[in-house]
């Protein structure tokens, strides 16, 4: 597992990937306390924490299917949405894994009749998974195609 001790560090590392599997990229940063989505209590003008420190986030966009984007937070964590379904609190270590497990086709979603519903099951290295629940209607023709 790779580790990515700033955003940028691990911006990088998604722009790697995107060349990777010839996929377009788009990034825009949010940089400062007042700029960031989790500092909302910062006041006007004021772009460091409290510490000093100056948050930096980033949303990431991957062109193709499937669809994805990548939010990555200054606490080491991010949200990664594919085809429209959210999987948050995913470590920014594991973003990279989580990518190329989708990429790669390893990505698969796993139904059940009772009660009806199904989840988004990303493998990750050391026998990992990130499991995400999914409504049966928010199916993309992109997810349908990886039931299992």
């Amino acid at each position: 597992m790779d580790h990515f001790p700033s955003t940028e560090a691990a911006v990088t590392a998604l722009r790697d990937i995107a060349a990777e599997y010839a996929r377009e990229i788009e990034v825009t940063h949010d940089i400062g306390a007042d700029q960031t989505s989790r500092r909302t209590s910062a006041g006007f003008g004021v772009t460091t924490d409290p510490d000093g420190s100056l948050p930096h986030e980033a949303f990431i966009e991957f062109g193709g299917l499937p669809r994805v984007s990548v939010r990555l937070f200054p606490e080491d964590d991010a949200v990664i949405t594919v085809e429209g379904i959210a999987c948050p609190d995913v470590a920014r270590d594991d973003v990279p894994a989580f990518l190329r497990s989708v990429f790669d086709g390893h990505a698969y979603v796993k139904t059940r009749r009772f009660p009806p519903g199904c989840n988004l099951i990303v493998p990750l290295p050391g026998d990992r998974t990130h499991k995400e629940w999914i409504s049966m209607i928010t199916l993309t023709p992109w997810l349908n195609g990886r039931i299992r």
